[in-house]
This record gives C-alpha cells, sequence and structure tokens, in this order.
C-alpha cells in the first residue's frame, strides 16, 4: 500500500495497544509514532505537516483530555480521536466539545478506526 501523506501519533500508556495500533496503521500506509504518555508526545518534536492524533482518556500524570485541552489553550490544531475502554458519557461529551472527531469504544472495529481518521483528515484540509 502507498504511503499516505499524514502521521497519526497514538497516546497510550499501554505499550501493546501502541504496537498493534502502530502495526495497523503502518500496514494501511499511515506514518505512526507512539507515546506511552501525554507528557512523552509534549516533549517530542512534533512534524509539521498533516497529522492525527489517537488519544487514550485514561493515563496516568496527564490524561487524554488534559492533552487536548493543553494542545486547544496553546492553539495547536491536530484532529484527536479519542478512544477507551470506560464507559464515561461526561468524558466524551467533553472530548467532543473541545473539537475531537471521534469518541471510539475499546475495542473497535479497524474499519471504525480507519473512518475516523478520514475524517480527522478531512477536518483539517
Amino acid at each position: 500500500m502507498a504511503e499516505k501523506n499524514v502521521t497519526v501519533f497514538v497516546i497510550d500508556d499501554d505499550e501493546s495497544v501502541c504496537r498493534g495500533l502502530k502495526r495497523l496503521l503502518k500496514s494501511a500506509g499511515y506514518r505512526v509514532e507512539t507515546f506511552t504518555s501525554a507528557q512523552h508526545f509534549l516533549e517530542s518534536k512534533i512534524p509539521k505537516g498533516r497529522s492525527i492524533l489517537l488519544l487514550d482518556i485514561r493515563m496516568p500524570a496527564m490524561s487524554g483530555l488534559d492533552l487536548q485541552r493543553k494542545l486547544v489553550d496553546e492553539g495547536l490544531s491536530i484532529p484527536v480521536i479519542f478512544m477507551t475502554a470506560h464507559e464515561d458519557p461526561q468524558a466524551e461529551t467533553q472530548a467532543l466539545r473541545y473539537g475531537a472527531v471521534a469518541f471510539l469504544k475499546k475495542p473497535f472495529h479497524d474499519e471504525v478506526l480507519f473512518k475516523a481518521i478520514e475524517a480527522g483528515i478531512e477536518a483539517s484540509g
């Protein structure tokens, strides 16, 4: 498959989730970078260009919602797709209010993830 001109940043404190999503997304042609914490992501040099953030809600130290809010407050407009294994309507409402493209419940089907990524790409122009 041809490489897409999009980087997907996967941020999840579960390393096996990061590895699995990286394999899946790379096989679909996306560039992928993984981080096991929001802080590691913030400390990295975020490349310019089209990107999507695939972000776990519940993580130690800084939650996915906290990271999303920080990025919005700093004026960084990276489309965010949240993923969670926990039912939390309040978190979903907050995430969508801050501009999340999608809110996926783990485990989710590959097709659902790919549709959310495409929606994020379209939303970012």
